[in-house]
């Protein structure tokens, strides 16, 4: 069973690889983005850790509902609204409860990727950060570790892709060839998760 304490560790564990990995996201958003998806997510997963620690939520599902709500406002474009849906999406359907199981976790991730698809308007293939998300909810049932690689192996699957949604589909054609940023960094977020549960 999962508790506050986890969750934190995991948002704690995901601020510290997007700052590792910020100068590479950044890297991979310079081409068909605005070149600031690194910087953007290194500052946002840091304000979460800060609002964290100054008030630890109680629940599993306050914790994600924290961590959204501040990523909503302290993320610039478009990925401050997708991952705060997506984790206060996730949070809301874990409810109240102290603990959690593994399966509801994948489950509440699950309805927060929905959430993701509908405030996007984009599916699997789109080469949006839900190439990564869809493998890596699908694979939790098995593990976090196998949850992990399907979202690496689903962000490495964008770079044939043609974008058809975000800043990336105005290039069109010129958008092959190019590993979409938020996958990537939604494949750190299943990596940061992995880790804290080993």
């Amino acid at each position: 069973m999962l508790d506050a304490a986890f969750f934190v560790r995991w948002m704690t564990a995901a601020a510290a690889v997007l700052d590792r990995e910020a100068d590479r996201l950044t890297e991979l958003d310079s081409p068909i983005g605005d070149a600031d998806h690194g910087r953007n997510m290194q500052r946002g997963f840091a304000a979460v850790v800060t609002a964290l620690e100054a008030e630890p939520p109680a629940t599993p599902g306050a914790v994600l509902i924290a961590a959204g709500r501040q990523l909503i406002s302290s993320v610039g474009g478009a990925s401050g609204p997708l991952y705060g849906t997506l984790l206060r999406r996730a949070g809301k359907a874990l409810g109240e409860a102290p603990q959690v199981a593994a399966e509801e976790l994948r489950s509440g991730l699950a309805a927060g990727v929905d959430a993701v698809g509908q405030l996007g308007g984009s599916a699997p293939g789109d080469a949006t950060m839900l190439d990564a998300l869809v493998p890596g909810v699908t694979e939790m049932s098995t593990s976090f570790a196998a949850a992990a690689e399907a979202a690496e192996q689903g962000a490495q699957a964008t770079v044939p892709m043609q974008a058809r949604k975000g800043r990336a589909s105005y290039l069109g054609e010129r958008s092959i060839g190019h590993q979409d940023p938020g996958a990537t960094s939604s494949a750190l977020l299943f990596a940061a998760l992995a880790e804290v549960a080993q």
